[in-house]
């Protein structure tokens, strides 16, 4: 037991387990755990500050914090509610239209938008114009299968998608770099998209329906829209400027985050943006940057500190990954993803699992671009809400409590596992990747 206790990895491991805990069961609320682990990971000096608050430092932090502030100006202007007015009078007829409509332009926009929280700063505000015309008041089931439709469908479905999500672009950095493979676009879409994009969307749509049932009602036009105003068309212009530098990062070389930061700041300067200090104050959740930030510096501590290396050098040897029996392999693998998951949230969970492949492969005599392809169901399928950061910002977005997002992230998850891997499965085999 001494030796234990005196193992190098025994204090991160327990900071990172009771941060874990924390955040599934919200004991506390996110913040104060991510806070409460910024505060005990700097004292016990279980990593380098620079790791600890590494969060603050990364792209998807400052992502999540320019679409707050977009999400303010977008609704103070008005022109989430003239993009609401567009799309309500045709999808607000029934509700499975409408909860349909929602997972379906939150994949579409992942074709040409390649940051998840961008797409989310975008929808949220729209779709809660959208809800408010059909009758969808705030804080109802309803509302909240809505909010979380946005956080599902846009990191979820956007996993089939090779540049659309943080996960994918980590493990094709990580794969590039071990192995020298590189990725292609249309492969991916093929191998991914029939059963996690278009199965997937289909069960998301139907499990949304079924837990948080709405009634909406076709709003009723008595006048035409107003012109509009001054603010709207520059903020539309700033907007299509934005989603122009976002759909063209490979040929400029400028981050997502750092075109959306600039955006924000134009949006609050005096005189020139749209929101004041004191709306900022009201409208920017800094709290859920602080949670997020959490994440983030989670995963860098697993990954520093070595608890990633040790966790996945367990799981290998745990595991049945049995080349006589291909398809408990191939759930195997999954299981591994999945527990990564638990301690490294999916963005992290791409980095430790594609330096193993090279092991899982001699294990399981599956090609090892085959055995990289698979983790993407696995990271793609959180079963707890802090493991997805995407889904995280939505829901807070949204002001969706903890428990709504855990129903459907556990009750997505089981289906997943029960009727889609089988089927993605036969996928690959149908494709002769195993």
């Amino acid at each position: 037991m001494s030796l234990w206790f005196s193992h190098p990895l025994f204090l991160p491991s327990l900071v990172v387990i009771v941060t874990i805990l924390l955040w599934a069961t919200s004991l506390l609320p996110e913040f104060i755990t991510a806070l409460l682990f910024f505060t005990v990971a700097m004292v016990a000096k279980i990593a380098p500050p620079d790791v600890i608050f590494g969060g603050f430092a990364s792209s998807a932090f400052w992502l999540v914090f320019s679409g707050f502030v977009l999400g303010v100006a977008i609704r103070k202007t008005g022109l989430a509610d003239r993009a609401a007015r567009a799309l309500s009078s045709r999808l607000t007829e029934s509700w499975p239209l409408m909860v349909s409509s929602v997972v379906l332009l939150s994949y579409a926009l992942a074709f040409v938008m390649p940051s998840n929280m961008g797409r989310i700063a975008l929808l949220m505000p729209v779709v809660a114009a959208m809800a408010k015309r059909a009758g969808i008041l705030d804080g109802t089931r309803a509302w909240y299968g809505l909010a979380l439709a946005v956080g599902f469908g846009t990191f979820q479905l956007s996993a089939t998608i090779l540049p659309a999500n943080v996960p994918n672009l980590v493990m094709s950095g990580a794969a590039e770099g071990s192995y020298g493979i590189h990725l292609n676009y249309l492969p991916y879409l093929l191998l991914h998209t029939p059963v996690l994009g278009w199965l997937k969307g289909g069960l998301l749509i139907a499990l949304i329906c079924w837990l948080f049932p709405g009634k909406p009602h076709a709003p009723r036009e008595f006048s035409p829209p107003e012109p509009m105003s001054r603010d709207e068309k520059r903020l539309a212009w700033m907007l299509a400027v934005v989603l122009v530098m976002w759909v063209s990062e490979s040929w400029h070389g400028i981050g997502p985050a750092w075109t959306g930061l600039a955006a924000a700041v134009i949006t609050l300067l005096p005189r020139v943006g749209f929101i004041n200090g004191e709306e900022f104050s009201t409208g920017v959740n800094i709290r859920t940057c602080i949670y997020v930030a959490g994440i983030l510096g989670l995963a860098s501590v697993v990954t520093q500190t070595g608890i990633g290396d040790a966790v996945g050098e367990a799981l290998l040897h745990v595991m049945p990954l049995d080349p006589e029996k291909p398809f408990t392999s191939f759930l195997a693998l999954t299981g591994i993803t999945t527990a990564l998951n638990f301690i490294m949230t999916a963005n992290g969970v791409p980095a430790l699992y594609t330096t193993l492949a090279q092991s899982f492969s001699e294990a399981t005599q599956f090609p090892l671009l085959s055995v990289i392809m698979i983790q993407v169901l696995g990271y793609s399928t959180p079963l707890l809400p802090y493991q997805a950061s995407p889904i995280v910002v939505a829901m807070a977005l949204g002001r969706v409590p903890a428990r709504a997002g855990l129903l459907l992230c556990l009750v997505l998850a089981l289906t997943t596992y029960l009727i889609l891997l089988p089927l993605d499965y036969a996928w690959f085999n149908l494709l002769g990747k195993l």
